[in-house]
């Protein structure tokens, strides 16, 4: 057993000093960034993807590549466009001539999904036909084609970048998607510090490259720390009183919600606020997480599974102020004595 806590801090002392490295050596590429990258590297520990939404030139897939970089997965990206099919992305099966060229059989060749990192570039600019390819592999891990199954290599993360939904030849993503994602991260535009610091910056400037922190079977082990990281009942309370409450039609929905709420987040959404505010807790090297790790990951956990009503349209309340309503007014349950 004494083994066993000490291989655990030993994996965790290596989870702490690699991310600590991924961050300070993508922060010198990206400025002014910080806080996304710490989100974006929650998500990456706790195996869930990513959705980044921000209006062009905000370095998105900069953030991506770089990241690609460090990690020395295998990486690949589609981007995607409104003329994109699901087998550009999934792959499709192709009648090939065997050496003879007396016998053909249909081959399958995969499609860019299979991979460890796979950066879905402007994904609301694709019908939700399209969007709807990686339901599978993001939930299952699999991609089926044809009746046929194939699996995923372990780990997959999928890195998503959106354009703001009101930009023109875009198209809202089905709540189904969405769900898929841990977290929702939202750019902004950088003070104006650090945009004179990037304005001194060449366009075309380009950096040199990175040297891969850790391998892939370090990060699997990393992913399974963070699954099996202990988690108190009044913890595990809280993150269910968070979004139950979100939801308008349940008993403990305030009035608030009722007004201004069309659906609320579901179960999945508790496991990745559960999830993600372990992986808070590990990043700052604590040996479980607290009812503000829960605070602090609520916002990009849940406001992409928060749907306003036609109200909260009308008003220009967005999903941002409900959850911070939800803080306000939802009492955090006492430990356990």
């Amino acid at each position: 057993m004494n083994d066993d806590i000490k291989s655990a801090e030993e994996t965790l002392a290596r989870l702490r000093k690699s991310c600590q490295s991924l961050q300070e050596q993508i922060s010198t590429v990206l400025i002014g960034q910080d806080e996304v990258i710490r989100l974006l590297l929650t998500s990456l520990v706790s195996g869930g993807h990513t959705l980044l939404i921000g209006v062009p030139g905000l370095a998105k897939t900069m953030m991506v590549k770089a990241l690609a970089d460090l990690l020395g997965w295998d990486f690949r990206r589609i981007q995607f466009t409104p003329d994109l099919m699901p087998a550009d992305i999934t792959g499709t099966e192709i009648l090939q001539a065997d050496e003879s060229g007396q016998r053909r059989s249909l081959v399958f060749h995969r499609g860019p999904v299979f991979a460890n990192l796979l950066l879905a570039d402007e994904i609301n600019r694709t019908p939700p036909k399209t969007q709807a390819a990686l339901l599978e592999s993001m939930q299952e891990l699999s991609v089926t084609v044809n009746g046929k199954t194939y699996p995923l290599s372990p780990p997959f993360i999928v890195v998503a970048t959106q354009n703001p939904i009101e930009q023109e030849g875009t198209y809202p993503l089905p709540e189904a998607q969405l769900d898929r994602f841990m977290l929702s991260i939202h750019l902004d535009y950088p003070s104006h510090e650090d945009e004179v610091k990037i304005a001194g910056r060449s366009i075309r400037a380009k950096w040199d490259g990175f040297k891969s922190v850790l391998q892939k079977e370090d990060f699997c082990k990393f992913i399974d720390l963070v699954d099996q990281m202990p988690v108190s009942r009044h913890v595990l309370e809280y993150a269910v009183a968070l979004t139950t409450a979100s939801r308008p039609k349940d008993s403990g929905a305030n009035d608030y919600v009722r007004r201004y709420v069309a659906w609320g987040a579901g179960p999945r959404a508790t496991q990745h606020l559960v999830t993600a505010a372990k992986a808070c807790a590990m990043l700052d090297g604590r040996p479980t997480p607290e009812a503000a790790d829960l605070r602090r990951m609520a916002v990009p956990v849940l406001r992409h599974r928060i749907i306003p009503n036609y109200n909260a349209l009308g008003e220009g309340i967005e999903s941002g102020a409900i959850i911070k309503n939800l803080l306000d007014s939802v009492r955090e349950p006492s430990p356990a004595r």
